[in-house]
This record gives C-alpha cells, sequence and structure tokens, in this order.
C-alpha cells in the first residue's frame, strides 16, 4: 500500500494550517486550522505521526492522520517545541527570567511523557542555542551539556544521571544516529596556546585519551560544526574563526576536517580559498559535498578518502541539499543571491534542470523524494511571502502568495520514516504543469545612451569553470595519483608541450623565403651563453616580452584588459632591463 501524500505545515499572520501535498495542494481537513495570531512554534514527531504547537496560550499535541488531540499542556511563553526519536517525550522551551530579588528563575526547559502527560523532570537552560538535549534513536541514552560536562541519562529516567563525560570547557557535542552502540563527539576549543580539538567516544567508555575512537586537534576555530554520516562511521568538522586574519574574508576564515570512528583524521583539501558556505553528507554515507571559495563558488563530491570524486565547476551557490534517496543533489544559491538551483543526477552526474526560487529563504525536499519546497520568509523577507512546490525536473506544481497585509513565518514537511517511499528512476523531462514557467525574464544589463546603438563587447568579470569528473577514467589505475605524482605528470606534460612548440619554431623559420631572411634582426646569428641556464631565462623573458606585445595589441583593439593582464604589462620596463643584462653579460 502506498503510504499517503505528506502535508505541509503553514504558519504565519494568518494562522496555522496543512496542506496535502502532491498531488493535491489543498488544505488538509484532517487537522482543523489554529486561526490565532500568535502561534510561535511547531514540531513534527520524527515519525511524523504526532505534531505539535504553541499557540501563545498552550502547547497542544495531537494525532496527525487521526486528527485526534492527545495532550494540552499550559505552556503560553513556549517558543521552542522537539519531540524525542520515538515520540515518547516532548520538550519544550521558554525564555529564562530570574525573579525580582534577583533570585534564581523557575526552570524552563520541561521534559513531558506524551502518552500521560506528566512532566518528567524540569532543568534551568539559560541559553537558547543547543537548549534541547540529545537522544539516540533507540531513546536508550539522552544528553546535555551542563557547565562543560556531558550528563547523559538512560531509558528516559531524568532523576539519575548514569554517566558523565568531563572534559575541560567541553563546548559542544553531537551523537551519532543509527542503532547501538552510541558514538559521541565532543568539541573542546583551544586556549593559552593549546590547540582546540574534536574526541570520539563510544559510550560509556569515557576513560581518557586513550579511550577515544579518534582525535584530532587544530587550530583557527572559534566555533565548530560536527555532522556525522548516517551510517555513524564518520564526523565532518567545519572549523570556523570569526575573524580573518589576512584581510581576506568578511566571513572569518573556514577549514573543513574528516574523522572516522576507527581513528582515521584528515584535513580535507579544498583547490579554491574563500569561505565554506555549506557541507552535506549524501545518505549513502560514502559521498560527501562542499560548497566553498569566494563567488563564484566551487561545488565539489569527496570521497571517504578525501579524494574529490565529482567537480560541479563555478557558479553562484551557497547551499547543498541531497534528496532523501541520495540519487539526486540540489546547488542553490540563496539569500544575497538569486535563487538559481542546479538539480544534478548523482549516479550519472547529468544536470537535470535549472529552475529560479527567486527570494527564497527556505528549501526542503519533500519525504517522497520527488518534490521540493520553496518558501520566502518573515522576519528574513516581509514582503513576497509565499511558498512554492516543485517537482526536481523544474515545473512549478503549486504556488501560494499570502495576501499583502499578511506574513508567513515557517513551512515544514511531514517527516515519515525510512524506506517509506521507494526511490524511482531519474526523469529528465519536466513533467507538465499547470502553471506558467517559473523561469524569469533575464535582466538587460544598463547601457549608456551613446552605446546603445553599437555593437556590444561580451565582457565577463568571471570566467566560470566547467563541471569535471574527478575520478581515475577506466583502463588508468584504479588508485588516484598522489599529490606528489601529479605534479610530476603536469611537469612531464609541460616539457612535452615545449619540445613539441620548440620544433615547430624550428619548422617555421626553415620555411621562410631567403626574402624574409633578409630583415635586419634574422641575419644576427642565435647568441648563447654556454650556459644552460642563463639561455633558458632569455628564452623565458622573451616569450613574456612577446605576451605583453600581444596583450597591448588587444589593448589597442579596444578589448577589456583583466587586473591581472594589465599588471603584466605594467612589468615591461623591468623585463627588458633585465633581459638587457643577461644579454650583455654574454
Amino acid at each position: 500500500m502506498a503510504p499517503p501524500a505528506p502535508l505541509l505545515a503553514v504558519r504565519g499572520s494568518e494562522g496555522l494550517y496543512m496542506v496535502n501535498g502532491p498531488p493535491g495542494f489543498t488544505e488538509s481537513t484532517a487537522f482543523q486550522r489554529d486561526s490565532g495570531k500568535n502561534c510561535k512554534a511547531v514540531a513534527f514527531s520524527k515519525d511524523g505521526s504526532l505534531f505539535a504547537w504553541c499557540n501563545g496560550e498552550k502547547v497542544n499535541v495531537v494525532n496527525v492522520t487521526g486528527a485526534e488531540l492527545l495532550r494540552s499542556f499550559d505552556l503560553p511563553r513556549a517558543v521552542y517545541l522537539e519531540f524525542s526519536p520515538k515520540s515518547s517525550v516532548l520538550a519544550t522551551w521558554q525564555a529564562y527570567t530570574t525573579a525580582k530579588d534577583g533570585t534564581a528563575g523557575t526552570p524552563n526547559l520541561q521534559l513531558h511523557d506524551v502518552k500521560t502527560g506528566k512532566c518528567l523532570k524540569s532543568f534551568i537552560q539559560k541559553k537558547m542555542q543547543n537548549w534541547c538535549p540529545c537522544w539516540s534513536d533507540d531513546e536508550s541514552i539522552c544528553a546535555r551539556n551542563v557547565n562543560n560536562e556531558v550528563h547523559f541519562f538512560e531509558n528516559n529516567n531524568f532523576n539519575t544521571i548514569a554517566n558523565k563525560l568531563h572534559l575541560q570547557k567541553v563546548n559542544d557535542f553531537v551523537l551519532s544516529p543509527g542503532a547501538q552502540p552510541t558514538k559521541v563527539a565532543v568539541y573542546v576549543p583551544g586556549s593559552k596556546g593549546a590547540p582546540s580539538f574534536v574526541r570520539l567516544y563510544q559510550y560509556p567508555n569515557f576513560g581518557g585519551p586513550q579511550s577515544a575512537l579518534a582525535n584530532k586537534s587544530f587550530f583557527k576555530a572559534d566555533k565548530v560544526t560536527m555532522l556525522w554520516n548516517k551510517k555513524a562511521t564518520a564526523v565532518l568538522v567545519i572549523a570556523s574563526t570569526e575573524v580573518d586574519k589576512t584581510g581576506a574574508s568578511y566571513y572569518g576564515e573556514q577549514t573543513l576536517h574528516y574523522i572516522a570512528t576507527n581513528g582515521e583524521s584528515a584535513v580535507v583539501q579544498l583547490p579554491k580559498n574563500g569561505p565554506i558556505y555549506d557541507v552535506v553528507w549524501n545518505p549513502n554515507s560514502v559521498e560527501f559535498c562542499a560548497v566553498y571559495g569566494f563567488m563564484p563558488a566551487k561545488a565539489t563530491v569527496f570521497n571517504l578518502k578525501c579524494d574529490p570524486v565529482f567537480d560541479f565547476g563555478t557558479g553562484p551557490r551557497n547551499a547543498a541539499y541531497y534528496s532523501p534517496h541520495g540519487h539526486i543533489l540540489v546547488l542553490a544559491g540563496f539569500g544575497n543571491l538569486r535563487g538559481q538551483m542546479e538539480v544534478w543526477d548523482v549516479k550519472n552526474y547529468k544536470l537535470i534542470s535549472k529552475p529560479v526560487a527567486s527570494d527564497s529563504t527556505y528549501f526542503a525536499w519533500c519525504p517522497d523524494g520527488e518534490h521540493i519546497v520553496t518558501a520566502t520568509c518573515a522576519p528574513r523577507l516581509r514582503v513576497s511571502n509565499g511558498y512554492k512546490i516543485w517537482h526536481y525536473t523544474g515545473s512549478v506544481l503549486h504556488s501560494y502568495e499570502v495576501p499583502a497585509n499578511e506574513e508567513m513565518w515557517q513551512v515544514c514537511w511531514q517527516p515519515f520514516p525510512d524506506g517509506a517511499f521507494p526511490a524511482r528512476a531519474v526523469k529528465y523531462q519536466a513533467v507538465p504543469s499547470e502553471l506558467p514557467s517559473a523561469e524569469p525574464k533575464p535582466a538587460q544589463a544598463y547601457r549608456p545612451p551613446a552605446l546603445r546603438n553599437k555593437p556590444t563587447t561580451a565582457s565577463k568579470l568571471h570566467e566560470d569553470e566547467p563541471p569535471q569528473n574527478m575520478k581515475p577514467q577506466l583502463g588508468s589505475s584504479d588508485k588516484p595519483l598522489s599529490k606528489t605524482a601529479l605534479k610530476n605528470q603536469r611537469k612531464h606534460e609541460a616539457k612535452k608541450a615545449a619540445k613539441q612548440e620548440a620544433k615547430a619554431d624550428a619548422k617555421q623559420e626553415s620555411a621562410q623565403p631567403p626574402a624574409a631572411q633578409s630583415a635586419p634582426r634574422s641575419t644576427v646569428p642565435a647568441i648563447t651563453s654556454g650556459d644552460p641556464e642563463v639561455d633558458k631565462k632569455i628564452k623565458n623573458l622573451k616569450k613574456k616580452l612577446k605576451a605583453i606585445e600581444q596583450l597591448k595589441e588587444q589593448a589597442a583593439a579596444g578589448k577589456q584588459l583583466e587586473k591581472n593582464q594589465l599588471e603584466k604589462i605594467q612589468k615591461e620596463t623591468a623585463l627588458l632591463q633585465e633581459l638587457e643584462d643577461l644579454e650583455l653579460g654574454l
């Protein structure tokens, strides 16, 4: 039996309601619309069976399929909600406040049993960041970061701390997904010249550095993001500094590290300098995609050896999203970019479509792996709020824009368990849609009146790099070449090309007629110093001067030169002086 279409929850000033997913796109009658304008938070359970929301008066929990109200909690100030993985516990958080006399305030993090409605435990959690406790997928372990320690509770018994992981100044931790045994990645920031480090432990073995599964230390880290793969065999760590001391980037400086549970670790070498915008694991857990580098940004897929598998070239992008089945990858440029999306078939690395979702602030794959939602939400953007549901082939199947005086704050898909939707073959032809194409008309560049009737000269700020398959080709060795081998190979190819060029020059000179050879420069025999190094320098200088002459000719013809080309022309006098000195030394 096919699973039902996923629902899309929509929260805004029009209230809270749900929309049936493809192919219906009608408002769901299973969920009664909450028309209040104070809905602060919503959350689906991990399997999508339960839904909770706070309407400014109470936190309500309903069964999504039966539209039955299960629980109601008197928590009008709750601003964050989260279900445990098996939906047995609902965690709520509200802003922490102290009493007027300065005494400690009431606990603001509460854990409720969904079946009985009983409050299992209340904690004081002052910071909003990482407010929610972390559970293992089977809920056998729950963990919280408390005063530089990670406290572990077992089987949702929050009255007894079953275990502690104590490291000096633990800043962050992440539990691994999947089945037991549960692993823990912890981050400790550096201080007083000591490096920062991330360690991987297997619960409950926390007996010092020797008991760690893996350890990776690094400098230049004010904060980190740790990403487990689905099979819990490796972690990617994005280390960031707030300020780039070289002044190269406004966004600070980022590095990407790979740590495996078998003890292996590496720095992922990114070919282009600049910020790391996004890193995401493929759900198959054997590849990951990084989007990085100064704009236009590069995007590259790496394997578990941190070797590049496929390079998507450069483009206006700052985010990557794998489909739930891992067979499609979307590269997108949202935020301060124009919203261009590139949809790629991951198996064959073929481009499927290039739709544009202008002004989007949110993107999410539908659990069926076929559809996408993009949305423009407040407060990020307060105009043109609304959402669109797309098929990955680029067709807009449904679009909704809120009225001019209203706002939309959030949209989210109803989750489904893994395997609920089978993976389908990738399509390349756009599916039919009743809505018109969403592709905007290309904007024309401004031209001053004096140039409007003259032919345009094509000029680009950047030359886009094309996509490139980095896998070793059939017939070559299975193992990719090491850096040294690649360097030697390039040297060999450069020497070979230079020899062929020299042969071609020699043939050209011998083919010249005697009349041409009577020119004053050709009558002078070639002078050699007897020192091959000096001869080589002279040859290189002449080659550079020849290139400068060509650039000057291009500039005279009206071509706009780039900054590095203008710098070459400025070096002409120094090169001529150097050449003269070498020739006089002969």
